[in-house]
Formats: structure tokens, sequence, C-alpha cells
């Protein structure tokens, strides 16, 4: 009987109802949401911030570090930018050069995503028709 009070709760957590996929209307809530060009000009903003951070870190001390020295006053004045030559300027341009491409990218995946939901559904339903002939270790043997 104990074992039972313990069991039920978890096997009413293991419904397929609350292992569902999204709803149709959430669906293209998130398509609609990556569709938008806002989001990437917010990943595009985020990016170009990201990647001023990246251009200031510092590698000199990081390579002598590797190499087992002490790092010297021009290992410690040495960064990123430094060694790559590029600009804080160039990098923001390749950057939005890139923002077409950043919005198809978003385009394509809200439009692959009734698929790629679908997929998830069908692999689910698959694995619990696979998992429900798997062998229990808890099942009595007579």
């Amino acid at each position: 009987m104990r074992a039972v009070l313990v069991v039920l709760p978890l096997a009413l957590l293991a419904t397929p109802a609350l292992a569902a996929p999204p709803a149709d209307h959430d669906v293209s809530k998130i398509q609609r949401e990556l569709a938008d060009p806002k989001w990437a000009d917010r990943l595009t903003d985020t990016m170009v911030a990201v990647s001023r951070a990246f251009l200031n870190m510092p590698v000199g001390e990081v390579e002598a570090a590797v190499q087992g020295r002490t790092p010297t006053a021009a290992d410690k004045r040495r960064t990123v930018q430094s060694e790559t030559g590029m600009s804080e300027q160039q990098l923001h341009q390749k950057i939005e050069d890139t923002r077409p491409k950043i919005e198809a990218g978003m385009r394509a995946m809200a439009a692959a995503l009734p698929a790629i939901v679908k997929g998830f559904s069908d692999a689910q339903r698959e694995i619990e028709r696979a998992s429900a002939n798997v062998p229990r270790p808890d099942y009595p043997r007579r």
C-alpha cells in the first residue's frame, strides 16, 4: 500500500499530457517573434557589445602563463585588438554586414519551426512506444 502512495504521484507526473509539444498557438507566437526584425537588431547589438569586450581581452598574460613565464609589461599591454590589428569600427562593420544573414536565418527558423515541433512529437511518441516494451528490473520474475 505504501508503495502505491509513492508510485502514484510519480506515474501522474509521467503522463503524456505533461510532456506534450507546445500548442499550435504557442508555435505561431514563437514564429512571429522569430520573424520580427527587432530580434535581429537586438542580437546584432549584443554581438557588438560582446565583441568590444573580446577585442579588449588581454592575451599577453595568458600566453606568458601558458609558456610558464612571468608576464612582462609588454605582455600586459597585448590584447586581441593589438594582436589582430582590427579596430572596433571594423569589427562593428563586419557584424553589421551580417545583419541580413541573421534576419534570413531567423525567418528560416520560424518557417521550419512547425516541422521541428512535429519531429520532436514523433520522436517522443516513438520513444514512448519503444520504452513500453522494455523489461522493467522491478517486475517480479516467476
